[in-house]
């Protein structure tokens, strides 16, 4: 798999002052500013008395974040249209941003004293002054599993697909679940398959990650591919996440798979590909 990331370093450098020319990701609420056009502005396109947070560079230019919270009448997107036509690297700044801003705007104050958290400088992490709780942006990791079993005689294989009771639930995605504190994402890879279709896994292989901001703020969903432990077993939906499982011919799969932009759908196609070997 490429490396969808791209040209897009995240950091968190406050040494430098942004220059005019830098680029711009502005957020208020939900939503990324951008010009008339639908591109991001720069830095001299705002207010002079902007806050700047560093999100990193893009292609070696130094990319800021403003939190417009405020200005949601103004032209912007939701992360998951602009990621539909964004590259790569572009996309990943932009669900930076999101994720900064948002993170810094529910993390003002100490939970444990009440101070006001200060900046640790050059992280992405604030501290509080009163006593010492150090606060960094925490992820939220989760794992999504393409499973493949033998199809019939002289007929391709097959992949499970399943239809979610929330979101897009017209769409056939792949199994995922949120880690559980204390636990591996192997063994979370295994304990929600088990959970939402009954199944057990054989040959459970890493694939690749991606950061997607359209679940939340600070999401980081972790692909594998594997094999289901018995080929003759059908899965059992848990009526709770899931409405329906199936299993699809790899010549077959319905149209309405996830969008070309996520790693669900990297796993698919490549998955494809791989059986066309």
């Amino acid at each position: 798999m490429t490396d969808p990331v791209g040209g897009f370093v995240p950091g968190a450098d406050r040494s430098a002052a942004p220059a005019p020319t830098d680029l711009a990701v502005p957020v208020a609420g939900r939503k990324l500013l951008t010009t008339p056009d639908g591109a991001f502005p720069r830095v001299g396109d705002l207010p002079d008395d902007t806050a700047w947070v560093p999100l990193g560079t893009l292609d070696g230019v130094p990319a800021w974040a403003a939190d417009l919270d405020g200005a949601e009448d103004r032209p912007g997107r939701g992360w998951a249209s602009l990621a539909a036509e964004l590259p790569g690297p572009l996309a990943a700044l932009a669900g930076r941003a999101l994720t900064v801003v948002t993170w810094r705007r529910t993390h003002r104050w100490c939970g444990a004293c009440r101070a006001e958290l200060a900046d640790v400088p050059g992280e992405s992490a604030r501290r509080c002054p009163g006593c010492d709780l150090y606060v960094p942006i925490r992820l939220s990791p989760a794992v999504l599993v393409a499973i493949t079993r033998p199809g019939p005689a002289d007929r391709p294989a097959e992949l499970l697909l399943v239809r979610h009771a929330y979101g897009p639930t017209g769409m056939w995605a792949l199994v995922a679940g949120f880690v559980e504190a204390g636990e591996t994402l192997e063994a979370a890879a295994h304990r929600e398959v088990g959970e939402e279709v009954g199944l057990a896994l054989d040959r459970l292989t890493y694939f690749g990650s991606q950061p997607w901001a359209m679940s939340g703020p600070g999401v980081l969903l972790t692909g594998f591919t594997a094999t289901a432990a018995d080929a003759g077993a059908e899965p059992v939906v848990d009526g709770r996440e899931l409405t329906e499982a199936r299993w699809f011919p790899l010549d077959g799969l319905p149209a309405a798979l996830p969008p070309a932009y996520s790693i669900s759908r990297w796993l698919i196609d490549a998955t494809v590909t791989s059986a066309r070997r």
